[in-house]
């Protein structure tokens, strides 16, 4: 899919929670016209306080308000309060009112693929269900067993990467040129390590040095994922029997897709009612009606011969605490899902895989709806702050007169690849980008306008 620029965007976001903080904070680098608007002024007071956008407190159904902050020359409503019914009501105002584009957040998946209601013709435009990218990003997390965070570009063709290093793995204590020197065999490409303790993305460069417990992002095209492995010191796990904790939306979709998908999966859920209502609905999983912070329970249900374990109840603490049981008894992957934000970064320190928020994935999707292109943010798993672009180069771009080495490239971006007539091509300073080549870009927020230039 090609990239396309935005300017000069009037949007409006109606819901300062989580996914409506995270949308606005996006945008804020982006220099949009963005209005936000809640009921709750302390939630607005604190985005006044962090984030350069307008705030508006009231009530986001009132036509008086929409009309006030000019709903009708507004590019896009973003409808993502936690009530789905308000949402409908907000995005089919704002349509009747004039705004250009409306996405909603839902909750029933059933919306998403009917056949029989066109919601369109209500003026709800594009719906997104946290719930359900949840449950997509823990089956891909589990068929990239390990890797905590994969990101993939042109069906494949290149592939974004993240692992966090063990002692195992041969490039610690390695400069990134060293190590490229070591495995000049494979083609990958470093664009970002998280290190622990250290707030910063680090973008790094040849005398970077690769450390312990490091959260490393390679760029890989398909050809070397596989010779991937003895670099991160790590093997390929073949994942086949699962352990899902916590019977809600979430572990509901999640059992059925990887039912789909041919692993043996058990469920375990603490409410009898609910149990025995999802054991009609999954006919290929194993329900147990349990509680599953019960070691007893976990133990008579074979955890140690479970190869993943998915903490997905509505408790953050729960599902952290049961994956960290799970993991001291054995198991190889382990996923929990937090509401808290602040929770995201703590996974390399506490020894789970990976934490997820559905929120913050959320929140990255409607992002990369917004600019119509294949951008991605890698903040959803470890609170990186940065997002992988993909260029589609167009013809007398910047990028286009010199080799990589000699463009004035930010130092808080990188690139990661190119794909060039359906080929993967590792971008190395002497390659020449071309007209039609698409771009695989990692870019910190401070540097996208910088980066977006370049490729005009």
């Amino acid at each position: 899919m090609a990239y396309t620029l935005i300017f000069n965007m009037k949007i409006i976001i109606a819901g300062a929670g989580d996914v409506g903080f995270h949308l606005a904070k996006l945008l804020s680098y982006e220099s949009q016209d963005t209005y936000i608007v809640d009921l709750d002024g302390d939630k607005l007071n604190y985005i006044n306080n962090h984030l350069d956008v307008i705030t508006k407190k009231g009530d986001a159904t009132s036509i008086k308000l929409l009309k006030e902050i000019g709903i009708g020359n507004a590019d896009l409503l973003l409808a993502v309060t936690e009530n789905q019914n308000t949402n409908f009501t907000i995005s089919v105002i704002g349509k009747a009112l004039g705004v250009n584009k409306t996405i909603a957040r839902i909750k029933n998946p059933e919306f998403l693929n009917s056949e029989a209601i066109n919601f369109q013709d209500f003026g709800v435009d594009f719906m997104i269900s946290p719930e359900e990218l949840a449950a997509e990003e823990i089956k891909l997390l589990l068929h990239q067993s390990s890797f905590n965070d994969t990101v993939a570009f042109e069906n494949g063709l290149f592939n974004v990467m993240g692992t966090t290093l063990g002692y195992k793995s041969p490039i610690v204590n390695l400069s990134v040129k060293e190590a490229k020197e070591k495995f000049n065999m494979v083609d990958f490409i470093t664009i970002a390590i998280k290190r622990e303790g250290i707030a910063q993305t680090i973008i790094p460069r040849g005398d970077t040095e690769y450390k312990m417990n490091d959260q490393v992002y390679f760029s890989v095209p398909n050809y070397s994922i596989e010779k991937l492995y003895p670099i991160i010191g790590k093997e390929h796990l073949d994942i086949k029997n699962v352990m899902i904790l916590g019977g809600s939306s979430i572990g509901k979709k999640t059992a059925r897709n990887l039912c789909k998908d041919n692993f043996k999966v058990k469920l375990v859920e603490k409410d009898r009612d609910k149990a025995l209502t999802l054991a009609e609905d999954l006919r290929t999983t194993l329900v147990i009606n349990g509680d599953g912070r019960e070691l007893e329970l976990l133990e008579e249900e074979n955890i140690r011969d479970m190869d993943a374990f998915i903490a997905v109840t509505g408790d953050s603490e729960t599902n952290i605490m049961s994956c960290l049981v799970a993991k001291s008894k054995g198991v190889r992957k382990t996923v929990a899902l937090v509401e808290n934000m602040d929770y995201i970064n703590i996974s390399q320190t506490i020894g789970i895989d990976t934490l997820i928020n559905k929120k913050l994935i959320a929140a990255s999707n409607i992002f990369r709806h917004i600019r119509k292109g294949e951008i991605l943010a890698l903040a959803n798993l470890h609170n990186i702050d940065a997002e992988v672009f993909e260029f589609e180069v167009q013809n007398g771009a910047k990028v286009t007169e010199k080799p990589i080495k000699e463009l004035r490239f930010p130092r808080e971006a990188v690139f990661g690849g190119i794909i060039r007539n359906g080929k993967a091509l590792m971008s190395f300073g002497d390659m020449q980008i071309e007209a039609g080549d698409h771009a695989i870009v990692f870019c910190l927020p401070e540097a996208i306008s910088t980066v977006e230039d370049l490729f005009n």
